[in-house]
Order: C-alpha cells, then structure tokens, then sequence
C-alpha cells in the first residue's frame, strides 16, 4: 500500500516504511505548507492514500474518491495515556 503522510505525520515516514509501506510525504512531493486541494489532488494522481488529521482534508478526499485514513490525534493521546495508566495502576 502506497501512502501519502499529511505535514503533521512527516516524522513518522521511516516507521510506517519499516512496517512495509511505501510512503511519500507532502515533504517530497514539494508540498509542504501546501493547501490541502493540492494535497488531495496530488494523492489522487499518484494512487495514494492519504493520512491526515486535517478535516478539511479528509473531506476534499471523500469529494473527489481519494482513499484516506482521518486520525485524531488528541484520541490516540488519549488512549495510549489511558493503556499505560493501566499498566501502572493494575485493577483500574
């Protein structure tokens, strides 16, 4: 599966390639600070599913039939503070 990496998830190209994607950021295509119609559009061109945690973004690709994968970052803090919190206090 080819994936395009929004702005925010540029950091995170080497994990999502050692997990056997491959992956473009908005970085290597010379979008950076790119609108997101630019973004999506580029995506659609190059069969890439997009992942953002842009909502504007995430909706220009519903429009337009781009594959993409909508995260919400506060959720995943959210829930990876509750699983350690877990961990440290076992029985809550």
């Amino acid at each position: 599966m080819r994936l395009l990496l929004d702005e925010m998830y540029t950091g995170l190209k080497q994990h999502f390639e050692i997990l056997g994607y491959d992956v473009e950021t908005v970085r290597d295509a010379k979008l950076k600070g790119g609108e997101d119609r630019r973004v999506v559009e580029y995506a659609r061109d190059h069969g890439l599913l997009l992942v953002t945690s842009d909502q504007k973004a995430a909706e220009l690709a519903e429009l337009v039939g781009v594959r993409y994968v909508l995260i919400s970052p506060s959720l995943l803090i959210a829930r990876d503070v509750d699983t350690r919190l877990r961990e440290v206090t076992p029985g809550k």
